[in-house]
């Protein structure tokens, strides 16, 4: 048990955390979405962090005062961006709180949490939910309701709170969700204490990335673009940061209060922090000439750097038209063997849904948007999401969409495999219709109640085999439903029969049927394939 962090430990623990950092810093940088894809808060995060272990290398005592006064000072010097700022905030709550201990307990850590907390949301004027402060004020709230002395059990329960509240963020931040993605300084500060803990346990850090709840997250989908359409409305033109230095003798706190104020009726995205040493400020303005007038009032200026967002637009939109292609694919499906398969297939993006889970003509927008392609082919793959899809051409300028009106998975995958990136879309969508056209389709499932229908006598239970328009067969094991529903479905001109089976079959059954199938077709090539699909234990494709 652990159960103090003295001034040796603490300088360690900020080390590790900034190598951890710096380990993951790409992977933090892909989830960055304001205000332009830029990618930057693991690389500003690191910057940060960074600057407090140079630093540290110069500070020749252990005593935790001083460690904590190095720490918190350089934090703010090498602050870069939004999301450094903020986190030389969190670091000089957490230090602010140490520095007049002698060694550090849970009770102390808890408390000094709270401390960072409230610093880090009056750093920011206007604070949104679902970013680093969600994520560290429920740590926070984690840290203080604990009751163990164990400061490691300590720490993995604050990361644990801190996991779940990563997760949360698409959900309190529309663009995040919109992206597919988890919020990027919330990743951070996760991040920061994982590799906090991992010095506490005497660990290495090495080169590789870690897995963690982000991972779940963002490898839903792995074809993640940035929707560019939505970049042009830049209100600010200017992201203006600066330090300001050897402040005015009669300068006051109120002063610096007061060029806050300014800011914000300048511009947005406003950070002014500091004390009478030094003041970081940063801010999205049309007016960066009024910001550094105002704030020379106060000291010097120093390390000025006023970058044109609109030009950074401009440039982002000519890199996205260059690599926009021709034609893209975008398929609904639901199961991650069938996702898979239309990935392998050309699709660009997979959306999740079918039978049970219809999306929305918004989602299908959402999708296209994520295409970079002038034209975009969608594949409903089931009746009751084709109008969905033809709604969604009124929600997305700027592309030609194409509906093919596949009702089934088998029709999709056809049209799919049809698919050819040399041709003309007018010829691909010909190409797509002939091959629906030649596929026969066909599902097993089970009743869900009793009922009289189509000839059929049923019970709640009975397996049975429909196509898209009626009941075929029942049986009373899944291989009988399946055996009768292909004499209803196979005829001469056949020599395919693909099977795709769902999330409630084992291999082994599934290869047994596949057998079953060949012995009884012999004529036919006879394929299986795991679908993961819900609902539905086995999805038939004759052709």
């Amino acid at each position: 048990m652990l159960k103090t962090i003295n001034g040796a430990m603490f300088g360690n623990m900020v080390v590790n955390a900034s190598k951890l950092l710096d380990v993951n810093r790409s992977k933090i940088d892909s989830l960055n979405v304001f205000p332009v894809p830029d990618g930057d808060t693991g690389t500003n995060m690191c910057a940060t962090l960074g600057s407090a272990v140079r630093e540290l290398k110069n500070c020749h005592t252990n005593r935790l005062s001083d460690i904590c006064d190095t720490v918190s000072r350089a934090c703010l010097r090498g602050a870069r961006g939004n999301s450094g700022v903020i986190t030389s905030q969190i670091m000089k709550g957490l230090c602010k709180s140490f520095r007049d201990l002698d060694e550090i307990t849970v009770k102390d850590f808890a408390k000094a949490m709270k401390n960072a907390t409230d610093t880090a949301y009056a750093a920011v004027n206007k604070p949104k939910e679902g970013t680093i402060l969600t994520v560290c004020r429920l740590m926070s709230a984690s840290a203080s309701g604990q009751k163990t002395k164990d400061i490691l059990v300590f720490f993995e329960n604050v990361i644990s709170a801190g996991e779940e509240a990563l997760a949360q963020t698409p959900e309190l931040l529309p663009v995040l969700k919109k992206a597919g993605v988890v919020d990027s300084g919330g990743m951070g500060l996760v991040t920061i204490f994982k590799g906090m803990l991992s010095a506490l346990k005497g660990e290495e850090i090495t080169d590789s990335p870690e897995e963690s709840v982000v991972e779940e997250i963002v490898k839903k989908d792995e074809h993640i673009q940035p929707d560019i359409t939505n970049l042009s409305s830049i209100q600010y033109a200017y992201c203006t940061e600066f330090f300001i230095i050897n402040l005015k003798k009669k300068t006051t706190l109120a002063d610096i209060d007061r060029l806050s104020e300014t800011l914000n009726n300048i511009g947005d995205s406003v950070i002014c922090v500091g004390d009478l040493e030094l003041v970081k400020v940063h801010v999205h303005t049309n007016s960066p000439g009024i910001a550094l007038t105002k704030a020379l009032q106060l000291g010097e200026l120093n390390n000025v750097k006023i970058e044109n967002m609109l030009e950074q637009n401009r440039a982002l939109k000519k890199k996205y038209e260059a690599e926009r292609k021709p034609i893209g694919l975008i398929s609904v499906a639901q199961g991650e063997g069938l996702a898979e398969m239309f990935k392998e297939l050309n699709c660009d993006r997979v959306i999740e849904g079918g039978q049970t889970m219809n999306p929305s003509a918004s989602d299908i927008a959402d999708a296209i948007l994520q295409v970079n392609a002038g034209t975009v082919f969608v594949f409903p793959n089931n009746k009751n999401i084709i109008l969905a899809a033809e709604q969604s051409k009124s929600l997305v300028e700027g592309r030609k969409i194409i509906v093919v009106p596949t009702k089934n998975i088998p029709q999709g995958l056809a049209a799919a495999m049809a698919y050819d990136p040399e041709a003309p879309a007018g010829e691909n969508l010909m190409n797509m219709l002939h091959a629906i056209d030649n596929v026969t389709d066909g599902q097993v499932t089970y009743a869900v109640r009793n009922t009289n229908v189509g000839g059929f006598s049923l019970k709640k239970g009975d397996f049975i085999g429909l196509n898209s328009k009626r009941i075929l067969s029942k049986g009373t094991t899944i291989p009988v439903a399946t055996m009768k529903l292909l004499e209803k479905l196979k005829d001469k001109n056949h020599s395919l029969i693909n099977i795709y089976y769902g999330a409630d079959v084992k291999e082994q059954d599934a290869m047994m049927l596949k057998q079953e199938v060949q012995d009884a077709y012999p004529d036919c090539d006879v394929e299986c394939y795991y679908g993961g699909q819900a609902v539905y234990y086995y999805i038939l494709s004759l052709e």
